[in-house]
């Protein structure tokens, strides 16, 4: 295997559009200590709400209550609602990398409620 090549796209995930984006944005929120905190609990919540669709547990109703406070808040506010996009549109594209990584070594990508 050459890893080189692997280097090469490394470098260029690195200095795509989409990174520098992401980067530059997260300098902004970062600037804010209530944008980070907040950022934080909704990852925190965000991970809860995927395990419990992912188990087939309902989250409790006051930690979706809450995560559904928070998404309002960041998704209103412009610098946290466009570092927002920004990283999804980001885990997107990587998403595509690795498919097409995976599908070349003939891996099949199978995600729960995905066919």
């Amino acid at each position: 295997m050459n890893y080189d090549l692997a280097n090469a796209l490394a470098k260029q995930i690195r200095e795509s559009a989409e990174v520098e984006e992401y980067r530059r944005l997260k300098s902004i929120v970062d600037e804010s200590e209530t944008a980070r905190a907040l950022l934080k609990e909704y990852k925190r919540l965000q991970v809860s709400v995927q395990m419990s669709a992912v188990s087939g547990q309902p989250l409790p109703g006051e930690e979706m209550s809450r995560f559904q406070q928070i998404s309002s808040l960041l998704f209103a506010g412009t610098d946290t609602s466009a570092f927002l996009l920004a990283e999804m549109h980001l885990q997107q594209v990587l998403a595509d990398i690795y498919n097409i990584i995976a599908q070349a070594a003939g891996i099949q990508l199978e995600l729960p409620g995905i066919e």
